[in-house]
């Protein structure tokens, strides 16, 4: 697709989304009005996009959720939203955390309130339904969304997108937490996690979510405790699990009270490597995967940029 029909549909679906969150219950009482649907779709292997918005009451009662109308279920404020690059009917394609909840206290984010829900939804078919279904996800009894935004990633290498989240327990602290689709059109199911932390309180912050090593498996690596323990743990997926394979000491993405994570992924020397801070924060660290080990590299000063390759 060129530039301008792709940058369009990216708009489009945004403005699909804003119809979604504007929708609200009556204020007057008694039943809520119909969510409007929307459609946004990129077809593959070509340039045609196919846009709908469509209000009447019989097509937006196919797409229409119980949960949906409690104009309380807003997203997060402070947290981002997730969105495919492409659309594939019966796929997830936004996610967003939902729900402010402010039960577990621990503010580490700065906010007071974290999610007691992931909202998402899955593409439909524009030619027989409304196109995208929103859909509720729970955090689970005793848990929330502990996080700054879902991330949308292919996990099992089968083409298809999870969701990959940072879930805390109110006694045992955080984990990573996969959801998938078992087929086209199901609800989030969970499909891998890491052991909770342990303790109430304790958090992990993302830190790569790829094939790090250039081996064909997702590899998904994260800071524990980034303001205690500061260790980086790199997770492999294969077969339905996550087995840790590897850590390092003394690095960092995150200070108290900060509403995002630092860092990121680049490529150097035909190496993925993950941009970090050394456990005091006055250096940008450089991690690569090698052989099953994590190696690190210094990069300059934080009050600067990191070195280039």
């Amino acid at each position: 697709m060129s530039g301008a029909p792709r940058r369009a549909a990216r708009v489009l679906r945004r403005l699909a989304r804003g119809a979604w969150s504007a929708w609200r219950p009556r204020p007057s009482g008694g039943q809520p009005p119909e969510p409007p649907c929307v459609f946004a779709k990129r077809r593959r292997g070509g340039a045609a996009l196919v846009v709908g918005l469509v209000i009447t009451a019989s097509t937006a009662q196919a797409c229409r959720t119980a949960e949906h109308h409690n104009g309380r279920q807003h997203r997060i404020d402070g947290t981002q939203v997730a969105e495919a690059d492409e659309v594939v009917a019966g796929w997830i394609e936004v996610a967003y955390y939902a729900e402010p909840d402010a039960s577990y206290g621990h503010g580490i984010l700065g906010r007071a309130e974290d999610a007691a829900a992931l909202r998402y939804a899955v593409a439909g078919d524009p030619a027989t339904s409304c196109g995208t279904v929103p859909r509720r996800l729970p955090a689970g009894p005793e848990h929330v969304f502990e996080d700054t935004r879902p991330r949308l990633v292919d996990v099992t290498g089968d083409g298809r997108l999870e969701v990959l989240t940072v879930r805390s327990s109110a006694t045992q602290g955080a984990q990573v937490v996969i959801w998938g689709q078992a087929q086209s059109g199901a609800d989030l199911t969970l499909l891998a996690a890491t052991p909770h932390i342990g303790t109430r309180h304790r958090w992990l912050a993302p830190a790569a979510w790829e094939d790090l090593d250039g081996d064909g498996a997702v590899e998904i690596a994260y800071v524990d405790r980034p303001h205690l323990a500061k260790i980086l743990s790199v997770w492999r997926y294969a077969d339905g699990a996550l087995t840790q394979i590897a850590t390092l000491d003394g690095v960092t993405n995150h200070a108290i009270g900060e509403e995002t994570i630092s860092g990121g992924v680049r490529t150097c020397a035909n190496r993925r490597e993950i941009l970090l801070f050394s456990a005091d924060r006055q250096r940008h660290v450089g991690v690569t995967l090698v052989g099953g080990q994590l190696r690190a590299r210094d990069l300059g000063a934080a009050d600067g940029d990191p070195l280039p390759c």
